[in-house]
């Protein structure tokens, strides 16, 4: 899917991974494992989920809030929870920034076009979603967005996750996002850049059974 888009594979990742084209003396994420996190979200049952979509600390203020980053997914395809009803449990994650495991800030839902009542589609039929978490404790302030990107089965399956549904979900995530968006009268640009070696290729420790490619994609969001 990235072969037309300017993206780049790096093949390590340091400690932190530090861009300067955004913003000087700024740094667009912390490596959650060394700080004793991981790139896996909890998912209650001993298996983990992939945070495969990470909304650089380099990016503008203005997103790396919880409102402002609802305003962005907005932008590219996605609103909050039908009628603001969440079923299930939060999931929790460690970003390894001293904060230790906290519950997703919010969960937001493909909406069809629709950011009003999309999402309630999105609940019945199916289609992509993503838990927010940020990484912003004392010991890792970067300030960066991690997301948990999948695409899900609709109700009747129980939401489960399409097979290869996280990297699927990334992927569509990526596409809506790059290059120019807007919503509620904000500009959105978007660049992003691929990083391995956060997570694993595989299924191993990977809930639902589902091998996943091993690559994070970084997006820097900068409002125009």
């Amino acid at each position: 899917m990235f072969t037309t888009l300017a993206v780049f594979v790096l093949a390590a990742v340091p400690a932190a991974y530090a861009l300067t084209a955004a913003r000087q003396s700024s740094t667009a994420f912390f490596n959650p494992a060394n700080g004793g996190g991981s790139q896996f979200i909890d998912a209650g049952n001993g298996l983990g989920e992939p945070l495969n979509v990470i909304i650089s600390g380099l990016s503008s203020q203005e997103v790396l809030n919880e409102d402002g980053l609802i305003n962005y997914a907005r932008a590219i395809g996605f609103s909050t929870e039908c009628f603001g009803i969440h079923l299930g449990n939060p999931f929790s994650a460690n970003l390894g920034d001293g904060h230790g495991a906290v519950n997703q800030t919010v969960e937001l839902r493909q909406d069809f076009g629709s950011s009003g009542l999309g999402t309630c589609l999105e609940s019945l039929i199916g289609g992509n979603h993503f838990r927010v978490y940020f990484q912003n404790g004392p010991s890792a302030n970067s300030g960066a967005a991690f997301l948990g990107v999948s695409q899900e089965e609709p109700a009747t399956d129980n939401h489960d996750i399409v097979p290869n549904g996280y990297d699927l979900g990334r992927d569509a995530l990526v596409s809506a996002a790059l290059g120019t968006t807007s919503f509620n009268g904000v500009t959105y640009s978007t660049t992003a850049e691929n990083v391995t070696g956060l997570l694993p290729v595989g299924s191993a420790g990977v809930n639902h059974d589902i091998a996943i490619d091993g690559i994070v994609t970084v997006l820097t969001v900068t409002v125009q």
